[in-house]
């Protein structure tokens, strides 16, 4: 993706927040400039991966199969005791994240605004594949009985809990507009506990044809 692309959807996604009156907190608006220096001070920010996060999965079209977020919070087993994670995400009509699940993580997706959420869900098998065996989730503590494949939609105030080894794909219901979807979860790592199937590329690579604005997680190593 190109660094003029990711700086255009970084700010159309603060003024989304705005408009659906989701506050971040102080430095998600930041300057290149203002992180010099700060590693010290800003550890947790760097080390737990919080802030701008924005992929396109490798597709090469972040509308189509993309997905931005903020995380908000974050553990790290390695350096502190904090044992949860909040992430807030932004999904467009159609806009799909493909299909994975978490071998650690456990998660509660939150449809905070906006348009509504589709869910698709399958379990897994014990060699990772889509099983074809019924299986049961919880929407906002309630027990449902699904089959593989199908799909809950998450209107606004509604939430899915997603455990580990539950496949997961989601996307904006068309013609609902955008939403604003929140995560809360166990401590999360981007890096090793995401299983997506067929497998695709995490975080994307980055065309610098212009300065950032905002920094985006992947960014913190060169500027700090």
């Amino acid at each position: 993706m190109k660094r003029s692309e990711i700086n255009r959807l970084v700010q159309s996604s603060i003024e989304f927040f705005d408009q659906m009156n989701f506050k971040l907190p102080p430095w998600a608006f930041w300057k290149p400039e203002d992180w010099k220096g700060k590693y010290e001070t800003c550890s947790e920010i760097a080390d737990n991966m919080l802030g701008w996060d924005l992929t396109d999965f490798g597709s090469g079209d972040f509308h189509r199969s993309g997905l931005i977020l903020f995380t908000i919070r974050n553990g790290n087993f390695k350096k502190d005791k904090k044992p949860y994670a909040e992430k807030i995400m932004i999904v467009e009509e159609m806009q799909e994240t493909p299909t994975h699940f978490h071998w650690s993580k456990m998660e509660d997706i939150i449809n905070r605004g906006g348009g509504n959420l589709v869910i698709e869900l399958w379990n897994s098998t014990p060699d990772e594949k889509l099983s074809n065996e019924p299986f049961t989730v919880k929407t906002d503590g309630v027990l449902r009985k699904l089959m593989p494949g199908d799909k809950i939609i998450l209107t606004p105030g509604e939430s899915i809990c997603l455990t580990q080894g539950l496949y997961h794909r989601f996307y904006g219901e068309a013609g609902k507009g955008k939403a604003l979807v929140g995560e809360v979860s166990a401590v999360n790592d981007d890096n090793t506990d995401n299983r997506f199937n067929p497998p695709v590329g995490r975080f994307p690579k980055i065309e610098e044809d212009e300065t950032p604005v905002h920094l985006l997680v992947s960014d913190y190593l060169k500027y700090l």
